[in-house]
């Protein structure tokens, strides 16, 4: 059984040291488990469509024989990554515009770990 509690207080870490708007972990299946989502947004939704996109990812990337390494999704005044967050979740961050995605992505590695330990 995860530990929300655990998990929550990761994610609050990454949005103050990174960073980061918004990070939210979602099940490989499209579950919200935890984090902080933008105002207005239906979380059940919100959370399945980020699964939804890295699952189509994969998908067409597998066809190119290439692992996928993350999702960009560049908007008008920021951007949304999802990353793997191990076998069982993906980590969803909303970041500013300017940030940068990959070195982003290479930061949340000393995280990832500790929430697979927590899932």
């Amino acid at each position: 059984m995860a530990d929300t509690a655990a998990i929550e207080s990761i994610l609050h870490e990454i949005e103050k040291s990174e960073g980061i708007e918004d990070a939210i972990l979602v099940s490989r299946n499209g579950t919200y488990i935890a984090g902080s989502v933008p105002d207005g947004v239906h979380v059940e939704t919100f959370a399945a469509m980020f699964a939804i996109l890295l699952g189509a990812a994969e998908n067409s990337t597998s066809e190119l024989k290439e692992v996928l390494d993350n999702v960009v999704i560049n908007l008008e005044a920021s951007k949304m990554v999802i990353v793997h967050g191990g076998p069982k979740a993906l980590l969803v961050l909303r970041m500013p515009k300017p940030a940068d995605s990959q070195g982003i992505k290479r930061a949340m590695e000393k995280y990832l770990a500790r929430i697979e330990e927590n899932l």
